[in-house]
This record gives structure tokens, C-alpha cells and sequence, in this order.
């Protein structure tokens, strides 16, 4: 049986025929497979899934899982889109599954989780990932941020809240704390809608700092002005942790900025100065950082204007650490990659898409696409990549590989199409994966830099 068709330029026939030899794009997610096996996932997963099935025609939860986050690496949106998998057996050849489970398995297995299981489940699964993460001179950066998940639906936790792109939409606010550096998400809690982006922070900080022996490993903490909050700061002195936040532009905050004198030029567009200050409600008077810019018309301003100082913009930063003003403000900028992993979280991996009814079962998807991402980082690590590279990049250049299954005797063979780059582009990574060197012990056991 055949088909002929006109190209959209030339006029030759292409002729299309049917093949029974199993087919798939993905042929390059055999190094990722290859580096899976490397690391023990699937002895891991196996080991603290809190699911078990008795029926004898069942598929193993732990591969349910395991196809559920190949799904996502794959590029699947929805639940729905998990069943686009289940006619690649090539694929199932390379995970050396006999069932691709369908997208209702999928649900269901999230559907079984409570909140105990969630955190049965993924705190051993964390505390692996971190046992391999490296040791960094200096300690690495938590940062603290929060995102909104849009949901259309009366799933548990969708409340109203605050939502800039589509305000009254109800949605999920999650919490993120992520080691900058490392591009690894250290801790996440799905939220309600209508939480603040500092509700709860102390002790889900706790909970962070708990995944680590001590939190000596940490060179400081950063957050935005949705965490500007005595609570948190208070918590942080208490741990003898560093830290920069954005002030909230207070009223009378704005009169200390005003007040500041003298200012110290930078250039010709920015200033700095500083000033100490007991706000109310705060036990203890604390160290303000003040980055002055003028306006240009050219280029926008992050800062807010400030009535009293017209042709300025300003932002102000608390700080317990006792290093120079434009060093606290350009090691805040740093901060910036945070909301580049967020991003990629959305746009790449779909971690706002896929929602159940059930919060924790919402909560247990979500979780999984944070460990994967955080797989996805140690990937990279071990294959030696130069640069990070988001996961719709590894899609892109790694993982998109179009290839043909076949036989050798009774062993599987994948053809990788060398138009694709095939086996030649991705030995280097197979080499890099099999010299991979898994560390045995946990690291982030540094001395904090000094505070002020």
C-alpha cells in the first residue's frame, strides 16, 4: 500500500509507504536513559514510591512514574498528551518497559497520593539529588520567589488572589527555593491562590535549610519585596544567615531614601548611600542599601520614582551583610535567574499545566517535575556541558533524534539517523555519562562570609 504526493516545490512525486518496524523521534533520550540508569533512578524510585498494586496486570507504579516524567522531557502539556508515547515502542525499548501506560494510569497514580506520601515520597528522593550536587567555593545562593499557576476548573486550592497577568483568575501561588548556581531546586510548596508570597516562608525555609546537614553551604539568602517581612529577617539573623531583600517602599522608608546623604557616584547614572532604621513592629533597627538611577529616555527604570527627588528612581535593599553598596546590589541582580528558571519550569516542562481535582495529587505532579528538572541539571553536569542549557534546548539538540528499531539476533538494536546527528553527535555523552563520578557523601558544609 502506497500514497503519492506533490512536493510545495518541484514537481517529482514522493511516494509514502507504511512500515511495520517500530519508529520514534526520540531516539536521542538514550543518553538521558543511559544516565538515569547510571545515577540508580529506577532502584530509587522503586524504593520510596508509596504505591502499591496487587493486581498481577498492573503496571509496576514505579515505571508509571518514570513515563509520566519522560512525557514532560518529551514535551507533553497536558496528561492527555502522556498517550502521544504509547504507540513508540521503540522508546518502551529503550526504557525496557512492555506497557506505556495511558494517560488515565498516570492520573490515577498521582490521585493515590496524600500528603504524607508526597512528603514519604520525595524528601528521600531530594536528599539523593543532593548527595551528588558539587561542592562551590563560597557556598552557593538560596533564592526565595513565588509564581502563579492559572487554573480554569474548581480543583482543591484554586483560590482568587493575586494574579498580575489576568487579575481575578483563580490559581495556585507556589514557593520556590533555588541553590542560583547550581540551577537546582532545593525545595517547592503548591499554595492556594490567595496566599502572600510570604506566607508560611519561615517554615518552609526550615524545611529547605532541613534537607542540608547545615546551612554553613549557604552564602546568603535573596528575595524580592513580596518577602520583606520582620518574620523572615528575624529568622535569618537567628541562623546566622546573610541575606538581601528588597525593601517595600514604605512611607517612611521613602523619607529615609530622601534623606540620604552622601550619595556616592558610581557613574554617571547610578549612586549609592545607606542608612539604618527600626521600622515599626521590627525588634532591632537594620542596615538599608540605596541604589539612586537617573531617568533616561532610552532605557527603563527598575527602581520607583519618588515625588521629592523628580528625575531619579530608586531601590533599596536590607541587608545584615556588611559588604560595600554596589556589591550588595549587583549580587542581588544576580537574582535574576531565578525568573529564568521559573520560566522554564512553564514554558518547558509544563509545571502549570498539569493539575487534578485532588490538591496533593496536583501537589505529587508538580514535585515530579521538579525533580526532573533538577535531573536535567545534573545531566549536564554529567555530560560536561560548557553551558547550561534549558530542557526545551536538550530537546531541541539532545534528546530529537529520529531513529528505527530493529534486531541483532535476540538483542534490540536503535538505528540513529545520522541526519539527526545520530550515534556519532551523542558518544561524547555517553562517555561523559559512564566516567560520571557520583559523589558519597553530601556536600554544602562551608563557612558563611562574614555580616554585618
Amino acid at each position: 500500500m502506497h500514497r503519492k504526493i506533490t512536493p510545495l516545490w518541484g514537481e517529482k512525486k514522493v511516494v509514502l509507504r507504511q512500515t511495520p518496524r517500530a519508529v520514534t523521534p526520540f531516539g536521542g533520550l538514550s543518553v538521558l536513559i543511559e544516565f538515569l540508569g547510571k545515577i540508580h533512578f529506577a532502584e530509587q524510585v522503586s524504593e520510596h514510591l508509596p504505591v502499591h498494586l496487587k493486581s498481577p496486570n498492573a503496571i509496576d507504579p514505579a515505571q508509571t512514574f518514570t513515563a509520566f516524567l519522560i512525557s514532560v522531557v518529551a514535551g507533553a502539556r497536558r496528561f492527555a498528551h502522556t498517550s502521544l508515547l504509547r504507540a513508540d515502542r521503540a522508546l518502551h525499548a529503550l526504557l525496557g518497559i512492555d506497557r506505556f501506560p495511558t494517560d488515565g494510569t498516570i492520573r490515577n497514580l498521582f490521585k493515590r497520593f496524600g500528603q504524607g506520601m508526597v512528603v514519604r515520597f520525595y524528601e528521600p528522593l531530594w536528599l539523593w539529588q543532593l548527595a551528588r550536587l558539587p561542592k562551590r567555593e563560597g557556598g552557593y545562593s538560596l533564592d526565595l520567589d513565588s509564581t502563579v499557576f492559572e487554573r480554569y476548573g474548581k480543583q482543591q486550592g484554586v483560590k482568587k488572589g493575586y494574579n498580575p497577568r489576568k487579575p481575578g483568575r483563580s490559581s495556585h501561588h507556589p514557593l520556590l527555593a533555588v541553590l542560583g548556581e547550581a540551577h537546582f531546586i532545593l525545595h517547592g510548596w503548591l499554595r492556594s491562590g490567595n496566599t502572600r508570597s510570604d506566607s508560611g516562608v519561615v517554615e518552609f525555609l526550615k524545611e529547605a535549610l532541613g534537607k542540608l546537614e547545615s546551612p554553613r553551604g549557604i552564602r546568603r539568602v535573596r528575595a524580592d519585596a513580596g518577602f520583606f517581612a520582620q518574620e523572615l529577617l528575624k529568622y535569618l539573623e537567628e541562623r546566622g544567615l546573610g541575606y538581601i531583600v528588597v525593601a517595600r517602599l514604605t512611607a517612611g522608608l521613602k523619607r529615609e531614601a530622601v534623606r540620604v546623604e552622601p550619595w556616592r557616584e558610581l557613574d554617571a547614572i547610578y549612586s549609592v548611600g545607606e542608612f539604618r532604621l527600626k521600622l515599626l513592629g521590627w525588634d532591632r533597627e537594620r542596615r538599608f542599601v540605596v541604589v539612586r538611577e537617573q531617568m533616561q529616555e532610552r532605557k527603563p527604570s527598575v527602581g520607583r520614582k519618588l515625588l521629592e527627588v523628580p528625575g531619579y528612581t530608586f531601590r533599596l535593599f536590607v541587608t545584615n551583610l556588611a559588604d560595600p553598596p554596589e556589591q550588595v546590589w549587583r549580587d542581588y541582580n544576580q537574582r535574576v535567574c531565578i525568573e529564568q528558571r521559573i520560566e522554564e519550569l512553564k514554558s518547558d516542562l509544563a509545571a502549570d499545566d498539569f493539575c487534578l481535582r485532588e490538591f496533593f495529587a496536583t501537589e505529587a505532579a508538580f514535585l515530579g517535575i521538579l525533580l526532573l528538572f533538577n535531573l536535567l541539571g545534573e545531566f549536564q553536569r554529567a555530560t560536561a556541558s560548557k553551558d547550561y542549557r534549558q530542557p526545551a534546548t536538550l530537546r531541541a539538540q539532545v534528546f530529537l533524534c529520529g531513529a528505527i528499531l530493529g534486531r541483532s539476533g535476540h538483542r534490540p538494536v536503535l538505528h540513529l539517523s545520522a541526519a539527526w546527528g545520530g550515534l556519532e553527535k551523542r558518544n561524547p555523552l555517553f562517555d561523559n555519562v559512564l566516567s560520571y563520578e557520583i559523589p558519597t557523601s553530601r556536600k554544602l558544609e562551608l563557612q558563611p562570609e562574614s555580616t554585618g
